[in-house]
């Protein structure tokens, strides 16, 4: 079984404190449904384009968006590419309580090299090593910044099965170091020819979304990366002589980063409702009651706030309209939630 080694500096212990205040900040922030869902759209696109670009699509944002929003059929490697990462990106929630597997990795990462390369879906069992050319043309010399550790099939998915293993019972570790190990882990192996950061990206979002993170509504983690791929690079692969404190560091600032940045971005999405779209002063008395009590009826509200069962019924219906509660059951016996 996987041992990691790393230390827990104050660095990465500040880091994981922030962050659940920070995350905590986000999920106390209501706004209606429809911004939500412009906000989760955008997550989606930027973290497609940043994830495809790390890895060197061409595609700029404006052309990443217009493709995706117009859902036209995709004409060449860069477009299929950014389409197919798009399309697992918004299914990730469904796979919530999916085991991790070699199944399921072999899975990811035929969808997201689905038409565009012939090893999508399948372990590696050859020799590749991640580096670039360096020189010029006839006398051009490979720089070798990573040889993994093994080249035959039967190797790899043995070392992958041990890290899966190892990640399903790390549920004592906090969410940001065991996605961190996680993602160095991966990358180390190397499973697949082509697509590992993409598919390894995939699974750390998958990741977060199992330990309760919603992370494509909230926040991304592939713009951090992608502000500087060679640090990320070198972060990452700093970790390949065993001592992972270094890119825990790194991965935990990123983590830290996106959450700044989403909050910033849920506070402005909330400034953004006019002014009909604000619960009034009765209506905030309203959800502050059900903050405590999120399960109420129109009977109970009205006894809380002292008002007619009819005054209450319509301070319910407006909080509904505004997309802050939601009704739930028949008519005789409905009650209301905070969405």
């Amino acid at each position: 079984m996987l041992r990691p080694r790393y230390k827990r500096t104050n660095k990465i212990l500040t880091n994981i404190a922030e962050i659940e205040r920070l995350y905590g900040q986000i999920e106390a922030i209501r706004i209606p449904e429809k911004l939500e869902l412009n906000l989760k759209r955008d997550n989606l696109i930027k973290s497609t384009y940043a994830s495809n670009r790390i890895e060197g699509n061409p595609l700029t944002l404006p052309e990443v968006t217009n493709l995706l929003l117009d859902e036209r059929v995709p004409t060449n490697r860069d477009e299929k590419e950014v389409v197919s990462y798009f399309t697992l990106l918004s299914e990730l929630d469904r796979f919530k309580d999916s085991e991790l597997s070699l199944e399921l990795v072999r899975d990811f990462h035929g969808r997201v090299l689905a038409g565009v390369d012939e090893t999508a879906g399948r372990i590696r069992d050859r020799k590749v090593v991640v580096g670039k050319y360096l020189g010029e043309r006839g006398s051009m010399t490979l720089r070798v910044k990573h040889d993994p550790p093994f080249h035959a099939r039967e190797k790899i998915e043995a070392a992958l099965t041990d890290l899966l293993l190892w990640t399903g019972k790390a549920g004592n570790l906090p969410t940001v170091l065991k996605t961190g190990i996680f993602h160095h882990e991966f990358v180390y192996i190397h499973p697949f020819e082509d697509g590992n950061g993409r598919v390894c990206r995939m699974l750390t979002s998958l990741l977060f979304i199992k330990d309760g993170y919603r992370i494509n509504k909230y926040f991304i983690l592939d713009d951090y990366y992608d502000i500087d791929k060679i640090l990320y690079s070198d972060q990452l692969h700093s970790a390949d002589n065993g001592d992972k404190t270094a890119w825990l560091e790194y991965f935990s600032d990123g983590v830290k980063y996106s959450l700044i940045g989403a909050l910033d971005r849920v506070k402005n999405a909330a400034r953004t409702l006019s002014h009909r779209d604000r619960p009034t002063k009765k209506e905030s008395e309203v959800l502050a009651i059900m903050q405590e009590q999120p399960e109420m009826t129109s009977t109970e509200i009205a006894a809380k706030i002292g008002v007619t069962r009819q005054q209450a019924h319509n301070l319910l219906s407006s909080l509904v309209r505004k997309s802050l509660i939601e009704r739930k059951g028949t008519t005789k016996s409905s009650y209301y939630i905070i969405k």
